[in-house]
């Protein structure tokens, strides 16, 4: 029934698209839907638009089969956070460059990443950090450090400012310290995660001007780190491209040395469009739709941060009715299940209806657990488009059809 797909091990559907998989399966459970095709897509523009090193964040999503498709698409760095995801992208991809950019990390978490698996780049925001690195590798001589600022997130809206990044006041001293240190001084920073204007960067590079200034070091690499949006509904953000221009002007005005590199680490910006999940109705109460996954499953971030995903009702023949706001209901015990949204669904959903919730590649897999005994369910490779793109205008390639005949 299923043939096999050779690239990912997984299974692709007779019908490959969200309504055909409804309809013609009827899951009882949850159905995660991957885009291989969507991923690489998003990969190519990275790579063949921003005037750097793209660097993959995992922590959006730690997919091994993700992170194959984006080393395929020319993805070679990879941003890590832990110790278990160092040693997961090195098992997945031997040949990718790893770097630890978590500032705070365990000293035997830095040793085992310079020691086992030839991790040569690592951030700090504090004295403390550098002299645990320096320690941990043995006062290494081949290290990249890369120095983080702390920077405003009031133009992105998930903030990321408050718990790492030197203050003004301590960055002479610890980017002094740092240069002394490293082979390569780089200087980062985060914008804060779905960066809604490229003032964003330009303000942040100014921080970044100042530090510089103020240190009097030679910088080696600028990295500006994530916060590359994707789209949802209420949340159109301008096109990457403008981000890409707005980051090189900030770039090549700033006092650094000829050679140095800049990097990003793109994590929603590259997997956001990667999935998506088909969820049955098990129950309707007026505007609220109990459904069968939820906060403690894939949708962690529309119930704790209000986060609205694009939504479709997945019916043959379409529903002719208009649409209204509902709310979900998660399958658990727990009232903290529950998605505000509002989700737009047409007024006459029903119990057993299937949905399909895009957007959840970033973040909506990494966040599942198994509370309450949910979570389980299949995961299938389709061919058919994300329910919105940043990326189609530029397709590089052609893609398939979203036109499935039953």
């Amino acid at each position: 029934m299923h043939k096999h797909h050779s690239a990912l091990g997984l299974a692709t559907a007779p019908f490959n698209s969200a309504r055909g998989i409804a309809l013609a399966e009827r899951p009882v459970d949850p159905v995660t839907l991957i885009r291989p095709h969507a991923a690489s897509r998003a990969a190519r523009y990275f790579v063949e638009k921003f005037p750097g090193t793209s660097m993959y964040a995992v922590k959006a999503n730690p997919s091994p089969a993700l992170l194959r498709v984006l080393w395929a698409s020319g993805i070679t760095h990879y941003d890590v956070a832990s110790i278990a995801e160092v040693r997961l992208v090195a098992q997945t991809l031997p040949g990718a460059t790893l770097c630890f950019m978590h500032p705070v990390k365990a000293e035997e978490a830095i040793a085992a990443a310079y020691h086992e698996h030839g991790v040569r780049v690592f951030s700090l925001d504090s004295l403390e950090e550098l002299d645990k690195i320096m320690r941990a590798t043995g006062n290494a001589a081949d290290l990249t450090l890369c120095v983080r600022l702390r920077v405003s997130s009031e133009h992105s809206k998930l903030s990321l400012a408050s718990k790492f990044g030197a203050a003004p006041g301590e960055t002479r001293q610890l980017l002094f310290a740092a240069r002394q240190a490293a082979d390569a001084l780089g200087i980062c920073f985060h914008v804060g995660s779905q960066a809604m204007t490229p003032e964003a960067y330009a303000q942040a590079m100014e921080r970044v001007r100042a530090a510089i200034v103020d240190a009097a070091v030679t910088v080696d690499v600028v990295d500006v780190g994530g916060g590359f949006p994707s789209s949802y509904p209420g949340m159109e953000p301008p096109p990457l491209d403008r981000y890409f221009e707005t980051i090189h002007r900030a770039f090549e005005s700033l006092p650094i040395s000829y050679s140095a590199e800049l990097w990003a680490e793109p994590g929603r910006a590259l997997c956001a469009e990667y999935s998506s999940l088909i969820v049955r109705v098990e129950k309707r109460r007026g505007s609220e739709l109990y459904i069968n996954d939820g906060a403690y499953g894939a949708l962690f971030d529309a119930a704790h941060i209000g986060w609205r995903f694009p939504v479709a009702l997945l019916r043959e023949p379409d529903s002719g009715a208009r649409d209204m706001e509902f709310s979900f209901y998660g399958p658990t015990c727990d009232d903290m299940d529950h998605m505000a949204g509002p989700f737009l669904l047409p007024a006459d959903v029903q119990a057993g209806d299937y949905v399909e919730i895009g957007m959840l590649g970033a973040y909506g897999a990494a966040m599942r657990t198994a509370f309450n005994g949910f979570g389980s369910g299949k995961t299938m490779v389709v061919d058919d488009e994300p329910m919105t793109s940043l990326y189609l205008d530029d397709a590089i390639e052609p893609v398939p059809s979203n036109v499935v005949t039953l």
